[in-house]
């Protein structure tokens, strides 16, 4: 069994006001047996730093040390790699000196015979060293009996740094108020991503890698004074009116992911109590590969009408696709060598023709692709299409490249049972979803490409953002292209992990993923207006309604009928003219007339009608 995460921070927390010579040096020294009264060859920066790698290394991806004691300030506990030779050499010559037989310059050290006293003076307002805090931080990765008993935990501490009852009694104290450690453990060890989240991230560390994002809120910023969100792991569907924040909240969760946005900045609203006194804010969270998340805020700054970027992200989003509601796409790369170009915004146009530099294009990219088949590109692209595919229309399958007039291009066709169709004379829904296959199979495989270039290990998490995702589509199309998105991570890479996050106006989107929802892994949040004027953000729970006209009228599109306003407002009419007290037969005659001119012959709600309209000879 192995401490858990928050004992070892607990233990971090019990250790803040010992100063670093306490739990490195004198630990060294008492390890390695330096002597008392007399003087060895002893080099002690080396021993030391022995120290200090065994023991204080906590980030594999960092040369810096965590030191868990009293440091000038306390959100600085990571020390450079020289610390021994630097900041703990002054410690232990200066500070320290009296407790030590040395001479200066010299490799000769030793305990002086009364070290003990003097080093008992000299702990930080006389507070002794709580040994079990201190243990536990030292053993964190040691793997103990189920039955082990704290004050076992401190006998080995004792034991192993050779510790006499004097110096215990003088310099430390057991605190045990309890000796049972069961519920301070767990079955697995703990590294540093089970505690990356929990202390302060190493100055010289890389940024992990393959973020996704898990958690979202603005303040000031947008149509609420405050959204929170947290997206889920796979599919995060949101849901509500025009105009309440569903494309506010992908362009937010966009910039959270790469830092930059996708068109021009979104400033705080004026009127807002938190652009007022806070100058807006967008706080995030982007959990790693190998590290949890951690908070990171941007802040907006009136005077420069710009956002400060947080100090440094300790995790980098994966590779990230953004669709965007005008047809334009925002792709970043992590793998890209130059920070400058890892984030890429294409209008629709530039996707198509394509970015000198940038991109070749749809059209010049197919042909190429199809003429080349070995690098993999369409092969895919064909298989992504093919997933994609409204049942209406058949298999998106490609043709013959062609020439067409006024073009100097090869343009690609697709296949119809009426003939092969230039891709540039295609509807609107199929330009769409063959830009949006192209994008995800383009991205992927520039990706690949960057990171071969970049000597780094392809990602395994992808983003997808995508806005009004039913946008141009046919209700068949509607129906079937949430569950197909979900697939296409079995084209790109089985190993690759794809977080969702897409906005709809849709209920056949809403009820194509009935089949493909899971709680466990997937999240519905709605946007609503309230009485008061205010908009809220509220995760909902996933109903499965079944029958189209029912989510219409289900919490999430909130129609009170699931047919035409007119037809709407005739029955909300009948409705309240049966429960009315004083009838006359020119209101029923009224409102009997609306309901045939708005309502189908068959409607289910005749049968209510016609018997109350009968008492009134309006219907015989």
């Amino acid at each position: 069994m192995y401490f858990t995460p928050f004992q070892i921070v607990n233990s971090i927390h019990a250790l803040r006001d010992i100063h670093p010579f306490y739990g490195i040096t004198f630990l060294a020294c008492k390890k390695d047996g330096l002597p008392v009264g007399s003087t060895i060859v002893f080099p002690l920066d080396a021993k030391t730093d022995k120290f200090l790698q065994t023991y204080h290394h906590l980030n594999p991806r960092s040369s810096a040390f965590f030191q868990p004691f009293k440091s000038s300030d306390r959100s600085k506990k990571w020390v450079k790699s020289d610390y021994s030779a630097k900041g703990l050499q002054a410690i232990n010559t200066q500070t320290f000196a009296p407790a030590f037989i040395h001479e200066s310059g010299s490799r000769v050290w030793g305990w002086d015979s009364n070290y003990i006293e003097i080093l008992s003076k000299k702990l930080l307002k006389k507070e002794k060293i709580p040994a079990f805090d201190l243990a536990v931080w030292l053993y964190r990765n040691h793997d103990w009996p189920i039955d082990t008993k704290k004050s076992e935990v401190i006998e080995k501490f004792i034991s192993d740094f050779n510790l006499t009852h004097k110096e215990f009694e003088f310099l430390f104290k057991d605190n045990l108020s309890n000796n049972n450690i069961n519920n301070l453990v767990q079955d697995s060890k703990v590294d540093w991503n089970d505690l990356s989240s929990l202390l302060p991230s190493p100055p010289d560390a890389e940024p992990d890698g393959g973020g996704t994002l898990t958690y979202l809120e603005t303040r000031g910023i947008g149509p609420a004074d405050i959204f929170k969100i947290y997206p889920a792991k796979r599919l995060t569907i949101i849901t509500g009116d025009n105009g309440l924040g569903k494309s506010f909240l992908l362009e937010t969760a966009w910039l959270a992911l790469t830092g930059k946005w996708a068109d021009k900045p979104i400033h705080p609203r004026r009127d807002s109590k938190y652009s007022k006194y806070n100058n807006g804010e967008i706080i995030f969270e982007i959990e790693g590969e190998r590290s949890k998340a951690q908070r990171r805020t941007t802040t907006y700054d009136w005077k420069n009408l710009s956002w400060h970027s947080p100090d440094k992200r300790p995790t980098m989003a994966g590779l990230t696709i953004y669709a965007r509601v005008d047809g334009s796409f925002a792709i970043w790369d992590p793998a890209r060598a130059n920070s400058n170009s890892k984030t890429t915004v294409f209008t629709k146009t530039e996707t198509w023709d394509g970015l000198p530099g940038q991109i070749e294009g749809l059209i010049r990219d197919w042909v190429r692709w199809q003429n080349n088949p070995a690098g993999g590109q369409f092969n895919n692209f064909k298989e992504v299409l093919d997933m994609l595919s409204p049942s209406d229309l058949g298999k998106l399958t490609p043709g013959t490249s062609i020439r067409i007039p006024d073009d100097p291009r090869e343009i690609p066709t697709l296949k119809h049972p009426y003939g092969e169709i230039p891709i540039t004379h295609e509807s609107a829904g199929v330009r769409r979803v063959i830009t949006l296959a192209y994008l995800l199979v383009w991205s992927w495989h520039e990706h690949l490409i960057a990171a071969e270039l970049s000597n780094t290990d392809a990602q395994r998490k992808m983003v997808v953002l995508i806005d009004e995702i039913e946008a141009h589509l046919h209700p068949r199309w509607q129906r079937t292209l949430l569950p197909a998105l979900l697939r296409v991570r079995e084209v790109l890479s089985p190993s690759l992990d794809v977080q969702y996050i897409v906005a709809t106006h849709s209920p056949l989107v809403m009820a194509s993923s009935e089949a493909i929802f899971e709680d466990q892994e997937d999240k519905l949040f709605h946007l609503d207006m309230q009485k008061s004027g205010e908009i809220a953000l509220k995760e909902i729970p996933f109903i499965k309604y079944g029958d189209v006209s029912a989510w219409l009228t289900s919490p999430v599109f909130e129609l009170r009928h699931a047919r035409s306003s007119e037809a709407e407002a005739a029955i909300e009419a009948a409705k309240s003219l049966q429960l009315a007290e004083n009838i006359n037969k020119l209101a029923v005659e009224n409102v009997n007339a609306n309901l045939i001119k708005y309502l189908a012959a068959d409607d289910r709600f005749w049968p209510r009608w016609v018997s109350f309209a009968e008492r009134f000879g309006v219907i015989s």
